[in-house]
């Protein structure tokens, strides 16, 4: 690649990472359940001083392991408690998982393919959407990733033996992110590997011992820490019981206590993938046809042998990663396959599936630039990719135009289609809360993402058929970025109608030290009153899911209340602030005759027993 095109591509690459993700760092509000929640263990975490055991709502929480929490944490002691800090730690792991693939992909496959597997990171569905929330997956599969690259370089010829260290490390780092699946998966992907290839003969060269005593050096103090400092009683289980039997094995077997979640069916699970990765999911033909190409090389004896030089060296180095590219995509989606599931836990196979896309097309790019064969594939895809785009932009132009004549609505919520509670147990659920109505509070974003999925996809595959694929791929690209930018505008319009934040100033503004601050129902139902608030807050009919099992242990808070409890605190002296979700405001209204409306926003209402 030319020096002035290589200028320009790592500034565009800088500038789509920055389109996309930038503006997220600062909104919209932490939205309630997983991200308020997480929010406030780490917050809880940085202001108690204990690294140990995570406490929400000051009761134990131990179904999660603890590095994304001291992250977040770290973040808070630098830049305070707020928004920024909060989605500070997970753009950072989104901008380093794509350096890895920059940095894989172009030593792997040559500085075109790693510009394309960081840009693909970058404009990817479900690394963006995936991204929204608190939750660990990107830091998870940034480590796992990290730690198959670390494996595959150390197999270099005079490879240093850091190398090693590294990728133990990177697991050890795994497993204190989010538990035994950071060494499942690249255990089970190297030794499906060094099966397949014959390397188990270098056993040696492993550093087997020496690396597990890092690994357990890394791994093993905050898991004994934490055993100690949680153990069972007659009563109760402990922590090792809890964490390991039931958040690792009874989910696997999907026996877990208590259930909160959900398998998607087998055909939804595989295909949705197709959306995760859009739009260069669509790309898969180029990066099989790559594969059986290399294949049909092998079989031809027409390959160089490894070590003689450094084309040779490249070369060995692409054919090992493309296998073990395969092996870890194919180990974790057939793990979670087996599991139960939610929509984000396959995220670590999507770098070695974007790194397989952007090596597949970046050489029928280059195969087709030396017309050496017709590489149609690209053109049928980027056809396909046309053809999406303009049905995906007329739904959204029907949406609009059946909401043209009403009026613009300040609060979403009050807009959405309402479904039963039962509903929501997988985390996209709320796509189908969608109706035309709510096209009229969001016409900016949908106008924007209805001219970008017609033009860009469009563009791209006209530049495709006139050769110019490299300018297709960043049209592509770019078009994209844009309709992620619009999905940010849409995702804070629905701001009001996730999160509650609005509701806890509402609270916090007249709410007395002394006052009581109530949620009916689960805690996740308004789980950002906790971070905003930055006070305890009492739970009616609320011992539920990841509440349940720090509630066991006798120092928990007397947090938990039953409906009696409510109405006689409700007609004491005190004054009490009860946040009612959507779902429960019918049988409160028949629990409570007497009440005041502090607050309503998207059907969620702040009742007060004072006026």
């Amino acid at each position: 690649m030319r020096a002035p095109w290589r200028a320009a591509s790592y500034c565009a690459l800088a500038a789509v990472f920055l389109a996309v993700y930038f503006g997220s760092l600062f909104s919209p509000p932490l939205l309630d359940d997983a991200d308020s929640t997480h929010a406030e263990a780490a917050r809880e975490m940085f202001v108690t001083g204990d690294y140990v055991t995570l406490h929400v709502n000051g009761v134990r929480y131990l179904e999660k392991a603890p590095l994304p929490y001291w992250l977040v944490a770290i973040s808070y002691r630098m830049f305070g408690v707020n928004e920024f800090a909060t989605h500070l730690p997970m753009v950072l792991s989104v901008m380093l998982l794509g350096l890895l693939g920059l940095w894989w992909g172009r030593r792997a496959f040559g500085e075109r393919a790693g510009i394309y597997s960081a840009l693909f990171v970058y404009t990817s569905a479900g690394v963006y959407l995936f991204t929204r929330i608190l939750i660990p997956d990107v830091l998870l599969s940034l480590l796992i990733a990290a730690s198959i690259y670390f494996f595959l370089t150390a197999l270099e010829p005079g490879a240093a033996a850091w190398r090693w260290y590294a990728a133990y490390a990177a697991i050890a780092l795994g497993v204190l992110t989010k538990g035994l699946i950071a060494l499942v998966f690249p255990a089970a992907a190297v030794f499906f590997y060094i099966l397949i290839t014959g390397e188990f003969r270098r056993w040696r060269e492993f550093r087997l011992v020496s690396g597990m005593a890092l690994f357990l050096l890394i791994a093993a103090p905050w898991h004994i820490l934490a055993g100690l400092r949680n153990p069972g009683t007659a009563e109760h289980h402990g922590f090792f019981w809890f964490y390991f039997v039931n958040e690792h094995f009874l989910r696997f077997l999907g026996r877990r206590y208590p259930r909160d979640y959900n398998k998607l069916p087998a055909l939804l699970y595989w295909t949705l993938h197709l959306v995760w990765l859009f739009p260069w999911s669509l790309y898969l033909p180029a990066a099989v046809r790559t594969v059986v190409a290399e294949w049909k090389m092998k079989r031809g004896g027409s390959h160089l042998a490894g070590g003689e030089d450094a084309a040779a060296r490249q070369g060995s180095f692409a054919a090992r990663t493309r296998l073990l590219c395969w092996i870890l995509a194919g180990v974790v989606l057939i793990f979670f396959a087996l599991s139960t599931n939610q929509e984000y836990y396959t995220f670590p196979a999507y770098l070695p599936l974007l790194l397989l896309l952007a090596d597949g097309i970046a050489q029928s790019e280059w195969a087709e630039c030396q017309r050496r064969v017709r590489a149609g594939w690209l053109r049928t895809s980027a056809g396909l990719l046309a053809v999406i785009g303009i049905l995906a932009s007329a739904a959204l132009i029907v949406g609009l135009w059946q909401s043209r004549n009403l009026p613009f609505a300040p609060d979403i919520g009050k807009v959405l289609a309402e479904h039963s509670i039962d509903t929501y147990t997988l985390s996209t659920s709320h796509m189908l809360d969608l109706s035309y109505a709510s096209f009229a509070a969001l016409r900016l974003p949908a106008v924007l993402a209805a001219v970008i999925l017609l033009v860009g996809p469009l563009l791209s595959f006209f530049l495709r058929v006139l050769r110019r694929y490299y300018l297709a791929t960043w049209t592509l690209a770019a078009g994209m970025a844009i309709f992620l930018v619009a999905a940010h505008i849409a995702l804070v319009r629905f701001g009001p109608y996730l999160s509650s934040r609005d509701l806890a100033r509402e609270i916090a503004a007249r709410a007395a030290a002394e006052d009581r601050v109530m949620i009916y129902g689960d805690q996740a139902f308004g789980s950002s009153l906790l971070f905003y608030l930055q006070r305890p807050v009492d739970l009616v009919e609320g011992r539920t899911t990841s509440m349940w099992f720090g509630s066991t242990f006798a120092d928990a808070p007397k947090i938990y209340l039953s409906d009696a409890d409510l109405q006689r605190e409700w007609a004491g002296a005190g004054r009490v602030f009860l946040f009612v979700p959507p779902y429960e405001k019918a049988r409160v209204d028949g629990l409570l005759a007497n009440k005041f409306v502090v607050a309503e926003l998207s059907n969620k209402y702040v009742y007060s027993n004072r006026p």
